[in-house]
């Protein structure tokens, strides 16, 4: 049987040294293959050597036929049209010089077979439901400036399947995405033909999967199953492993067990003897023979020993190289003093419709792709001056953004190698004391009467924690980003507080760009959490972005321990129950609606 994509002791080192990619071998087969693994196991490095973006360091990788890429972030050029988000420009352009009287065989080579592209790509995307209902006319020469980042991101994913080259990757898809686009990647994914090659902490996408593999400490691992049933015969193998553990522990306390008694046994036998032979008036060469006997019986009770020791010592090492730890996130975080009553935010919108968000609320602002919600929370934070219009895509999900090269990969970001960011954003407020009374701070834009939805902060103890994390100082260490906000603490204090939110040795003096993804977030999380004065009002943009779900629950851990309030924009819709969110609200139209708890999410995968 030949396999689509093999490699053999496949290796990748960065030009610094750092390894992306150690000793892999394995293989792809034909049909959906889920990648999974922790932030900075290597995901986004293996798919751009299979794609050819990046050169093995060492090993062999064979790919069978031609290679579409999608990276996380798409960048189109300024003037980029949907043709072009699709993959077909290039003989969309052919064939209209075909229909317009051209015998130049290069049109003719470069349509091929397809002759019918158009209508393939018109029939494609009349069955996307962007936007709600489909683009209307489906089309092709659309301006993409118009589209949400998600409904990009979507139209992306399917001019993949309509190129239909032999293998496709597709690197976290559903990121971004609400619920209805991202019901429509799992449909397009369910009846995917060819090979593709999906990573993804998405377990509803993974669960579509017919094969599972995993990057784990430096090797893949292949199970024939979706995610579920790979966690699953996960769960088993670690049971069995730290039964095994356990047992190797108990081996070990016996073997060294035995060995003190066989050598406190053999002792006082030396001893007895030695006295018998001084009570026998034995001579010195009797005595000597005695003792050399004595001696070699207990040197080889003292070696029998060392050596059950030994065995019993690297039985337990096998056992814990097999067992996964799991490190949990614990946190003493200081009271922000929010009282019940506490007025901290305020929205209007309509004739007299408002939300205050009151005390310690936790509150989660949901909405399609496109309505404004990035929009919103910049106009409260002053980041961006107000527009008044939420009717507009927001084009912050998807991050669809000028790129005079062409659609390409946006930046080099991977796991383990945060590419800087040197963007504006407010991470937490420098201010040494709480002056906001309920009604005095005026974040965001007035209130003018004309049924606009806007925004009011009423503190200036807030915290925002961005899509791209760009509030961090690239240049300086993870200590001296915290250091920045945590004015009264001590570099031990912070040490310690960085511990305990995984980042610690060197990690804590590492500049902030050399620190994995995973790392990185942990890192702006800290100057959220650990900021002086406390912030009263935590403010949440698609926190979940990128995570492994292993940091997805380390971020509900670190989050249980906030006493203040919290307002979070995600499409994740599990992560918020487990956030035990009191309001949900949901922004259409230039309009908030509040929804009813708990949530019921009804897209269910599709099978194919």
């Amino acid at each position: 049987m030949s396999f689509p994509i093999t490699f053999d002791h496949l290796s990748f080192h960065w030009p610094d040294g750092d390894i992306g990619l150690d000793d892999v071998s394995g293989s792809f087969g034909a049909g959906r293959t889920g990648l999974v693994g922790d932030n900075g196991s290597g995901k986004t490095t293996f798919l751009r050597l299979i794609a050819g973006q990046l050169v093995p360091s060492s090993g062999r990788l064979e790919v069978a036929g031609e290679v579409s890429y999608l990276p996380q972030t798409i960048a189109l050029a300024r003037g980029a049209t949907v043709a072009d988000l699709l993959g077909v420009r290039a003989k969309l352009d052919a064939l209209r010089a075909i229909e317009q009287g051209s015998v130049d065989p290069g049109p003719f080579d470069l349509v091929g077979d397809d002759w019918d592209i158009e209508t393939q790509a018109d029939q494609l995307l009349r069955g996307l439901d962007t936007a709600g209902g489909g683009l209307a006319g489906a089309d092709l020469d659309r301006d993409v400036t118009r589209l949400s980042g998600g409904e990009a991101m979507v139209m992306a994913i399917a001019g993949c399947q309509l190129r239909r080259t032999a293998v496709t990757l597709l690197d976290e898809p559903t990121n971004n995405l609400d619920a209805v686009l991202r019901q429509q990647v799992l449909q397009l994914i369910a009846a995917w033909g060819g090979t593709v090659v999906v990573a993804s902490h998405d377990v509803g996408l993974l669960d579509l999967m017919d094969a599972t593999a995993e990057l784990h400490d430096g090797r893949l691992a292949l199970f024939g199953g979706g995610y579920s049933a790979w966690r699953a015969a996960l769960a088993v193998e670690q049971a069995a492993a730290a039964q095994a553990e356990q047992t190797a522990e108990q081996a070990l306390r016996t073997a060294r067990r035995q060995r003190a008694a066989a050598l406190e046994k053999t002792a006082k036998n030396l001893a007895r003897g030695k006295a018998k032979a001084i009570g026998e008036g034995l001579g010195k060469a009797a005595r000597d023979s005695m003792r050399n006997r004595a001696e070699a019986t207990a040197g080889r009770a003292r070696g029998t020993g060392d050596d059950r020791v030994e065995r019993a010592r690297a039985a337990l090492a096998e056992a814990s190289l097999r067992r996964r730890g799991q490190e949990h996130i614990r946190l003493d975080l200081p009271d922000p003093g929010v009282p019940a009553g506490r007025r901290l935010l305020e929205l209007t919108w309509g004739d007299d419709e408002r939300f205050v968000l009151r005390g310690p609320e936790r509150v989660a602002l949901l909405g399609r792709n496109g309505v404004g919600k990035t929009t919103l929370v910049e106009e409260l934070l002053g980041l961006r001056p107000p527009s008044g219009d939420r009717t507009a895509p927001d084009q912050t999900g998807g991050e669809v953004v000028p790129d005079p090269a062409g659609v390409g990969v946006e930046s080099d970001t991977t796991e383990g190698r945060a590419t800087p960011d040197r963007g504006k954003s407010l991470s937490a407020p420098d201010q040494a004391e709480d002056r906001a009374t309920p009604d005095q701070t005026g974040g965001g834009a007035p209130d003018s009467g004309d049924g606009r939805l806007r925004g009011r902060l009423l503190t200036d103890r807030v915290g925002y924690l961005p899509q791209r994390l760009d509030g961090l100082d690239d240049a300086r260490s993870a200590l001296d980003n915290v250091a920045a906000v945590a004015l009264a603490a001590t570099a031990g204090e912070i040490r310690t507080r960085l511990a305990r939110l995984l980042l610690r040795g060197e990690a804590a003096f590492r500049p902030v760009a050399d620190l994995s993804g995973g790392e990185r977030f942990r890192v702006a999380l800290a100057r959220l959490l650990f900021a002086q004065p406390p912030a009263q009002l935590l403010i949440l943009d698609e926190p979940t972005n990128n995570l492994d779900l292993t940091s997805l629950d380390q971020l509900v851990e670190a989050l249980s321990g906030y006493r203040g309030a919290i307002l979070i924009i995600s499409h994740n819709l599990s992560f918020i129950e487990r956030l035990g969110v009191d309001v949900a609200l949901e922004l259409a139209d230039g309009r908030i609606e509040r929804l009813r708890l708990p949530f019921v999410d009804p897209f269910i995968p599709i099978r194919p």
